[in-house]
Formats: C-alpha cells, structure tokens, sequence
C-alpha cells in the first residue's frame, strides 16, 4: 500500500514568476551605489561621516534654552524628573530626556464673549460660536444677559499643571463659566448691569480660585474683570431707554441732595452761631448784673460808715465821668441872680472858662 505524505511542501510563491531574487547580488548593488556617493568611495569615510552626523544630531537635540519668565519640567522616557531654570541646559538626546517650557511669571488670559486680534494662546478667546454661547446668561430675576469677561492667571505649580489634569486650560474655561454664570444667577438683572459688578468679580474670583485649588490644576487667579453687560438685541433698545431714566432718576436725586447738603448745613452754621451769641449775651449780662451789684454792696458798706465823705466822693467820681462830655461850661457866681450878667454887650466878654 503506497505511504501518503502527511506533510506536503508549501506551494512556491514565485511559481509562474520567475525565480527569485538573488539577496547577494542584491547586498552587492546596493554597496555600489553607497560607494559612489561616498567621497573618495571608501567604507570609512562613510562611517567617519555618519558618526559626524549623529554626533550633530545629539547635540542638537541635547541643548535647549529656557526663557527668562519660565521654567522646564523634565522628564525622562516619561517620568517627571525636575524643575529646570531659566538658562542654558543640557538633556540627554534623542528623546531620552524631554523637556516642556511652562511660562510661570507671565500673567495669562482669558477672555469670554470676545476675541483679541492676534492672540497667541489658542485658548485665550473662545472658539467657534463658544463666544456667543458663554455669554448668555440667565439671572436671579429670570431676565436674560450677555456678559463678557476677562480671568488673568498665572501658572504657580507647573508639574500640577501638566500632570494632575488633562488640558488644564480648557477646564479653566469651564470653570470659569461654570461658576461666572452661578454668579451672575444669584443677582437681578439690574443688579448685573450697574451696582453689583464690582461684587460679582470679587465672589467670582474667590469661587474660581477655590474650584482650581480643589482640583489641583496648578493655577493661581490673579482677576476677573467684567467688560460689557448687555440685555439680548431684541430688548437691547427698550432695556436703554429705561437704564436712561434710572441715570436720569439718580441724576435728579444727586441734585436734590446737593442742593439740601448746600443749605441745610448753613441754616445748621446760622442757627449754632445765633446760639452762641445768645448765649454769650446772657453771660455778659449775668456777669455785669453781679459786677454791678458788687459793686453797689460795697459802695453802701462805705455810705453806711461815712455818709458825708460817701456821698461827696460820689459826687466827685460822676462829675469826672459828666465833665468831659461838656463842650462848653460856665462858671457863674453865687450871688447872681439872673442870665444877664453873663453878656457883657460894651466888651462882648464871657466869662466861661473850659
């Protein structure tokens, strides 16, 4: 019985091909053109260049240079290794050592709602429509807003900022609008728009830097500024005009207090200064009140011991007072009986003597 062969020859790929290729005369052709592009043809001037090559190359990618307002993380097929300062260093090459250039002193941005010309940072201005979406907003009084704002940070940690999140930027674009529109929900709309824009940025800025910490993304927030606050363009027209007459309301109200501020403080200096002179008129009359009756207590003391003396020296003491009020005086004789006497018509003399 004729024995099968359980193991047959696998089929021959190159059958109806031709034959195969020859490796060795394929390694000698491929030396030949080698040869020819070498200079001077020879195997180690070949070597001699490819070793100035990858000696290049290693340099080239060994050295590196860090910014004066960053910091380098290293790492090494990897794994974080250290912090690199500004300045000149070396790695290992070819990708043994890989470095990441994180600006630690420069102060970032980004803006919501609105887009900066030219702006590095791809995530600095919002995407797409993102900018007409992160700005509408809903508040307290269920009144529609659109808000825009600006968050400036600076990167504190960087090895937090590359490895504890994945694109640490783009979640601080949500959370920045995350808490921005818990905020602004909080607050009427009025509020929003006029008086409450200088509270919204200080809460919001302590809930942004207290979400970044909790999430360990490595950011510290420096400000979050409010740029324009508009009602939606349907109602943007009517919304003015009544923003108008409040302007027009407090305008009326600041006038009417400068004007009561203006007079009611003077009517105050009137009345506190008549006070004043009332009452030092009553002192000055209560005090010459008890000078005078002083005065009178004493001169009766001295009447009731000598009364002729007294009386004459009170009588001297008020013609000194009389006396020198008289322009003109007379002098007459006792023992005159009338006015006559006092004309003399022959010599127009008077006796009068001042």
């Amino acid at each position: 019985m004729p024995q099968v062969n359980e193991n047959p020859p696998p089929p021959n790929p190159w059958k109806g091909k031709g034959d195969p290729p020859d490796l060795d005369k394929l390694a000698k052709q491929f030396c030949k053109r080698v040869k020819k592009l070498l200079p001077g043809g020879s195997p180690p001037a070949f070597f001699t260049l490819l070793l100035v090559f990858v000696i290049g190359a290693a340099l080239w990618s060994a050295i590196y240079t860090v910014p004066s307002d960053s910091v380098a993380v290293v790492q090494r097929f990897g794994k974080y290794i250290d912090n690199v300062p500004p300045g000149l260093h070396f790695r290992f090459p070819f990708g043994i050592e890989t470095t990441q250039v994180v600006p630690v002193k420069r102060q970032l941005k980004q803006e919501f709602g609105f887009t900066t010309p030219n702006a590095t940072d791809p995530m600095q201005s919002p995407r797409g429509n993102d900018a007409k979406r992160e700005t509408q907003m809903v508040t307290g009084d269920l009144n529609a807003a659109l808000v825009e704002w600006v968050v400036q940070y600076r990167i504190s940690d960087p090895v937090k900022f590359l490895f504890e999140v994945r694109e640490p930027s783009e979640t601080l674009r949500y959370v920045s609008e995350a808490v921005m529109r818990e905020v602004v929900g909080d607050r009427t709309v009025d509020e929003v728009i006029t008086i409450g824009r200088q509270e919204i940025e200080s809460e919001a800025l302590l809930k942004m830097q207290a979400t970044s910490s909790k999430y360990a993304m490595g950011i510290s927030i420096d400000q979050v500024q409010l740029k324009n606050i508009n009602p939606p363009e349907p109602v943007q027209e009517s919304f003015n005009e009544v923003n108008q007459a409040q302007q027009e309301k407090e305008k009326l109200i600041n006038e009417a207090r400068r004007d009561y501020n203006k007079v009611i403080p003077l009517a105050e200096g009137e009345k506190d200064q008549r006070i004043r002179e009332a009452d030092g008129y009553r002192l000055k009359r209560i005090n010459e009140a008890k000078g005078d009756t002083a005065r009178f207590n004493a001169l009766f003391a001295e009447y009731e011991k000598a009364p002729e003396v007294t009386r004459r020296r009170i009588y001297l003491e008020t013609m000194q007072k009389v006396m020198p009020n008289v322009t003109t005086k007379f002098i007459l004789d006792t023992e005159s009986q009338g006015i006559l006497p006092l004309l003399n018509l022959e010599t127009k003399e008077v006796t009068d003597h001042e």
